[in-house]
């Protein structure tokens, strides 16, 4: 049974979906040296915001094929070296959506009206209402940067409050910023125009410290700023600095670039303009059941061999294009592992061609699984969906994609090309019926046969005889065939012949085959069960 670490604390619900597939472990507070040491053990890691995945663990991961982060943030694993390592890692991108935009709007309302300040006076004995004037947001503007789920829902929100919406988001239409009521603008004129400012992205090298002291120097006196996303997009320094000396009226932040924040943080010297709560933006009842449901359910699934809803280092696989085009992947991998067994070796050129509808659909996750099936006859369980990209290109294999809609020979069809020590062969195939794999050509010759465990190829001179010669051949090995078909382009020219097999083919076998007068060529191809 698969055994899956839990590393820090999750609501119970996620632990039983866990262990209807796998043995259990609850583990939390666990030093970087302790996980590295168990590690090991275990088929799955379950994560929240206080495990760190290092460098370290994963290569000591010997067993690992999933990390699931209980959250949206993965900035705490190392995602590059697990998908080096074929490692699924995955995150709960919704879960938290609803409470991490409650809270950001909390905040800012809480600035508005002095509310955590106003609370402590009156607790101290006091009843000071004038030190506590506060301002409406209604009719004020409101800069959103990063208009992703958790931006939009606070766009919507604010919207529902009478607040103007201006929105910075690079890889946002403005059809949709439209449709969310913001206006699309740049970084530098929301900085200027922002009464408030909330935050909402990924922290990355291009957004680390993106709210700088050059950024404070661009605000309104009067604006004050939200960080409810990621500690590091704000330069910490620099926002002390801006609110004592009073360049921007005031700010509230839940995130920090260490967690937990530091005893010495000039953060904490800063008294009325500044709110800060330990990363609450996530810590709802709500939240932690539905995180905990998501990311339990995505390695229960994992571990059944199912594909996982939110994997973060699966280029394109998202769960709608996953469930349009998995039958196309099925195709794109059988038809990968058989063009490689053709070429043979090590792989120089591979050339991917969507062809008829297909064309007119998402190419990258096709492309994963044709190369994933390239190099799976080799790399066995070290090539996975996670790795396959890189897998190639440490390899040295020149992948080129392309599209031709025009070809109608199906309603849509694939076409791999590869270039290896036995020559350039290429393989088409298509779906037929209920998603029905069938390989429509081998170098060209048009043919139409589903794969087969065991299968053998000739190129041959179209003449009498050949036929019979192979089966007799085969027979005397005590292989027996379970269909055959022949591809040719002119009747007594050159043909392709596939033979689907009921058993492999004994060692040097192709060797008799090739001595067979008129046959120029022949391979052998075992494909997964």
């Amino acid at each position: 049974m698969p055994k899956v670490l839990v590393s820090d604390s999750i609501d119970q619900v996620g632990i039983d979906i866990l262990s209807q597939v796998a043995q259990v472990d609850v583990k939390t507070n666990l030093s970087p040296e302790e996980l590295t040491q168990i590690i090991p053990e275990y088929d799955a890691l379950m994560i929240r915001s206080g495990t760190r995945v290092t460098t370290s663990v994963i290569e000591a991961g010997s067993q690992l094929k999933i990390i699931g982060r209980a959250g949206v943030g993965v900035d705490n694993v190392d995602v590059p070296a697990a998908t080096r390592r074929g490692i699924l890692v995955v995150n709960s991108p919704e879960g938290n959506t609803i409470a991490a935009a409650e809270h950001a709007v909390a905040m800012m309302l809480s600035l508005s009206r002095y509310i955590p300040d106003a609370n402590l006076s009156v607790k101290a004995g006091k009843w000071d209402r004038k030190s506590f004037t506060g301002v409406e947001v209604y009719k004020k503007t409101l800069g959103i940067v990063g208009l992703g789920k958790i931006g939009s829902h606070v766009a919507n929100i604010a919207r529902a409050m009478g607040m103007r919406l201006l929105a910075y988001d690079p890889y946002l239409s403005m059809e949709r910023a439209e449709q969310l009521g913001c206006q699309l603008v740049e970084m530098d004129f929301l900085l200027r125009e922002a009464d408030y400012i909330t935050l909402h992205m990924p922290k990355t090298p291009e957004t680390y410290h993106l709210i700088n002291a050059e950024a404070f120097d661009k605000m309104k006196p009067t604006a004050r700023i939200v960080n409810c996303a990621r500690g590091g997009i704000i330069d910490e320094a620099a926002l002390v600095e801006a609110l004592k000396q009073g360049k921007i009226a005031g700010a509230a932040i839940d995130v920090y670039e260490q967690e937990p924040l530091q005893e010495d943080s000039t953060l904490r010297s800063v008294d009325k303009e500044l709110i800060l709560t330990p990363h609450l933006g996530a810590s709802t009842e709500e939240a932690q059941v539905n995180v905990a449901i998501d990311v339990a359910e995505q390695i229960r699934d994992v571990l059944l061999g199912l594909p996982a809803r939110s994997a973060v280092n699966i280029p394109g696989l998202r769960p709608d294009v996953m469930e349009k085009l998995r039958p196309y992947l099925q195709l794109a991998e059988t038809l990968g592992n058989l063009v490689s067994q053709l070429a043979g070796g090590r792989i120089e050129d591979f050339n991917i061609r969507l062809q008829g509808d297909l064309a007119t659909n998402e190419s990258q996750p096709i492309v994963i699984a044709a190369l994933k099936g390239l190099l799976s006859h080799a790399l066995q369980e070290r090539v996975n969906y996670v790795n396959a990209s890189i897998e190639a290109k440490e390899r040295g294999i020149h992948v080129v994609e392309t599209r031709d809609a025009t070809i109608k020979d199906y309603t849509g069809s694939l076409l791999l090309k590869a270039t290896g020590p036995l020559g350039t062969h290429s393989v088409t195939g298509a779906l037929l019926g209920d998603n029905e794999i069938r390989i429509t050509s081998i170098d060209d010759f048009p043919i139409n046969v589903p794969p087969n465990r065991y299968m053998l190829f000739t190129l041959h001179r179209d003449m009498p005889g050949i036929i019979g010669k192979i089966g007799s051949l085969l027979g005397s090995f005590n292989v027996n065939i379970a269909s055959m078909q022949v591809g040719r382009k002119i009747i007594r020219g050159d043909a392709v012949m596939v033979l689907s097999l009921d058993d492999p083919i004994p060692e040097g076998i192709l060797n008799e085959i090739t001595k067979e007068p008129g046959i120029r060529d022949a391979y052998t191809v075992t494909l997964p069960e």
